[in-house]
C-alpha cells in the first residue's frame, strides 16, 4: 500500500489548490456575462438612418437627374458633326474624338445653364439674371398644375385630364379677360375664379363618375381631354363667343389691361403674380395634406379605401372633392397661362402640353407638394434652356425631351438606380433593424 494520504470529501488535494479556485465560479462575473447583449448580424440604428439617406427618395430623384444628364451628355456628342467626323479616324488620332465630343458637351450644358440661371456673356447683374426669370416663370403653370394632379395621386386618382381642365379653365377665365368691363384687381379676381371653378367642374365631373357608377378615372379624363378641346376650337371658330370679332381666324381677342396679371420685378422681366399664387398653391397643398382632416381622408383612401370605408369616411365623397380642387388647380394653372404668359389672345393649342407635363412634374416630385415645386423648377429650367442649346450650341431640343423622359424612367425605376451606384434598399434596413432587435431578446 502507498503511503500517499487519500483526501476525504471536500478536501483539496495538495496542489490543487489553484486549480480548483479557478474551477470555482465568480457570481459577479457569471452574472453580468449572462446579461451582456450578444452581438448580432444586422445594421445599427446609425447604419439604418444612413442607408435611409443615401437609399431614400431624394437620393433616388437627384441621382436619377445625373444619370439622365450623363445619358443626355452621351446623345449630344453622338449626334454632333464634328463628332461623327473625328469618329472616322479614331484609331489614329483618338485624340481628337475626346477633344470634340467634350467641347461639343461642355457647350451644350453652359448655353443649358446660361438660358436658364445666368447668363454671364450679358453685361450686368440685372441683365444676366433673366433666364432664371424665365426660367420661374415657364415653371409657374407646371407647378400648379402639378399640384392640382399630385393630389389626385394622393388619393389614388388618376388624374389624366389636365389638357382638358386647363382649357376649360382658360376659356371661361378668357372669355372673362376680354369679353367684361371690371375695375382693375376685380376684374383678375374674377377672372382667376372663373377659370379655377371650369376645371373644378372639369375635374369634378370624373370625380363624380367614379364616385356614382365606378367609371375608370383614367378613361374619363382623358375622354374628357377631346371634350374640352374640341369645345374649346369649335368656340373659337364661332362668332360672338370665343373668336374675336372680324376674324377668320381661330384665335381670341386679346386680354384686357384690367385683367391681365401684373409683373412682379418690373417690364423688363417676364415673371408675374402666377408665380406668386404658385408658392401660395404649394403651401395651401401642403397644409391639406399635412394639417387637414379634409387631407387625412384623401391619403386614407389613396392608402386602402376599403378600410378607409371601414373606418367611417365617405370613399364616394372624398374621390369627388379630391378631382374637384385637382381640377381647380389646373384650371388655375391655365388661368396664369392665359393672364400672365399669352395675353395676346388664345387658340386651341395654348395648353402647349402642360397638362401632360404636369404627370412628370407630379411623378419627379413624388406628389409632394414641395417636390413638385422643385420639380416644376426643373422642367422650367429645361425648357428656357432648350432653347438657348438650339439657338447657341446647335443641338436638338428633341435632347431636352429624351432627359425629362429618362429622368421620370430612372424615378419610376428605384432599383435601377440603386443597382448602377450600389445604394443600399430602405425597405430591406427597415425589416432588417426588428429582427436583430428580436434575435438579442431571443438570446
Amino acid at each position: 500500500m502507498s503511503n500517499e494520504q487519500v483526501p476525504t470529501r471536500g478536501e483539496v488535494p495538495p496542489g490543487r489548490e489553484t486549480t480548483r479556485a479557478e474551477e470555482q465560479p465568480n457570481p459577479e462575473t457569471t452574472t453580468s456575462a449572462s446579461l451582456r447583449p450578444r452581438r448580432t448580424e444586422g445594421p445599427s440604428r446609425g447604419q439604418a438612418v444612413l442607408n435611409e439617406i443615401m437609399g431614400g427618395s431624394v437620393m433616388i430623384t437627384i441621382l436619377s437627374v445625373v444619370v439622365a444628364l450623363v445619358v443626355g451628355a452621351v446623345l449630344i456628342a453622338v449626334t454632333d458633326k464634328a463628332v461623327q467626323a473625328s469618329a472616322g479616324y479614331f484609331f489614329s488620332r483618338p485624340g481628337d474624338l475626346l477633344n470634340a465630343a467634350w467641347r461639343t458637351i461642355s457647350d451644350a450644358y453652359s448655353a443649358l445653364f446660361q438660358g436658364s440661371v445666368y447668363n454671364f456673356r450679358r453685361p450686368g447683374f440685372a441683365d444676366g439674371i433673366k433666364p432664371l426669370t424665365q426660367t420661374l416663370t415657364f415653371a409657374t403653370p407646371l407647378i400648379i398644375a402639378g399640384l392640382g394632379i399630385g393630389l389626385s395621386f394622393r388619393a389614388g386618382m388618376f388624374n389624366i385630364g389636365g389638357r382638358g381642365q386647363m382649357l376649360v379653365g382658360i376659356g371661361i377665365a378668357g372669355w372673362i379677360g376680354f369679353a367684361l368691363d371690371l375695375p382693375a384687381g376685380i376684374h383678375m379676381i374674377v377672372a382667376v375664379i372663373g377659370g379655377m371653378i371650369g376645371g373644378a367642374l372639369w375635374g369634378g365631373l370624373a370625380g363624380l363618375l367614379k364616385a356614382r357608377t365606378g367609371a375608370n378615372e383614367v378613361i374619363t379624363t382623358i375622354m374628357l381631354n377631346y371634350v374640352g378641346f374640341y369645345l374649346i376650337a369649335y368656340l373659337l371658330r364661332t362668332p360672338g363667343a370665343l373668336q374675336a370679332p372680324g376674324s377668320n381666324n381661330p384665335k381670341s381677342p386679346p386680354m384686357k389691361e384690367t385683367a391681365i396679371f401684373p409683373k412682379i420685378l418690373g417690364d423688363q422681366y417676364n415673371l408675374n403674380l402666377g408665380f406668386i399664387l404658385a408658392i401660395v398653391a404649394t403651401i395651401v397643398v401642403w397644409w391639406i395634406l399635412s394639417r387637414s382632416s379634409l387631407g387625412f381622408k384623401f391619403r386614407a383612401v389613396g392608402v386602402n379605401p376599403n378600410a378607409a370605408r371601414v373606418a367611417g369616411i365617405n370613399v364616394g365623397s372624398a374621390m369627388t372633392w379630391v378631382m374637384v380642387l385637382s381640377g381647380a388647380l389646373v384650371g388655375l394653372a391655365g388661368v396664369s397661362q392665359i393672364l400672365g404668359t399669352v395675353t395676346t389672345g388664345f387658340s386651341s393649342g395654348i395648353d402647349a402640353g402642360i397638362g401632360f407635363d404636369a404627370i412628370t412634374v407630379a411623378l419627379l416630385g413624388r406628389s409632394r407638394p414641395w417636390g413638385i415645386f422643385g420639380a416644376g423648377i426643373l422642367f422650367g429650367a429645361f425648357k428656357a434652356g432648350g432653347f438657348s442649346m438650339q439657338a447657341a450650341a446647335g443641338v436638338p431640343i428633341d435632347i431636352v425631351l429624351v432627359m425629362q423622359s429618362l429622368i421620370v424612367l430612372f424615378i419610376a425605376a428605384p432599383p435601377l438606380v440603386r443597382a448602377i451606384f450600389r445604394l443600399p434598399d430602405p425597405e430591406k434596413t427597415r425589416r432588417a433593424v426588428p429582427a436583430a432587435r428580436k434575435a438579442v431578446v431571443a438570446k
